[in-house]
């Protein structure tokens, strides 16, 4: 794991799940996160083109971690997915993909974000999402809990 990656987590390991899809988190700061993944052949359905499910899996992190910025050493915030709705606009094969998360608003304990990932490369814009999120307990504030 990169300095630079330890540095935006505040020291938490990488979950399994992005360990598996690749997909690293560049970008952190409050109401707004940043992933990126290079596409590779694990990332691909039958057509060749990377999966809905992919896309949607970045698409739900990267919201995610736009309402959970916690600028505190050893203290972490964490959500949980209500609803999520995406919008699929185009296709890629290769190439790296970046998602950027947006906090959109709420309230002490739902609240709502949006996302769109696209093509690196070429800008093309991939996918979009809108979803709402509940905070875990303890995760509300920006203090967050304990690591």
């Amino acid at each position: 794991m990169t300095a630079e990656l330890v540095d935006l987590l505040n020291g938490e390991e990488p979950s399994g799940f992005q360990k598996l899809l690749g997909y690293r988190l560049v970008r952190w700061q409050e109401g707004e996160a940043e992933l990126e993944m290079p596409v590779d052949q694990r990332h691909l359905n039958r057509a060749g083109v990377v999966h809905g499910g992919v896309l949607t899996t970045l698409l739900d992190t990267a919201m995610g971690f736009s309402a959970t910025y916690c600028p505190f050493p050893g203290r972490v915030r964490r959500v949980v997915t209500l609803s999520l709705s995406t919008s699929f606009l185009g296709q890629a094969r290769e190439g790296d993909v970046y998602v950027i998360g947006r906090l959109r608003g709420g309230g002490r304990k739902i609240i709502g974000a949006a996302g769109e990932v696209r093509h690196r490369g070429t800008g093309a814009l991939l996918a979009t999402a809108e979803g709402m999120f509940k905070y875990r307990p303890g995760s509300e504030s920006a203090e967050g809990t304990q690591l």
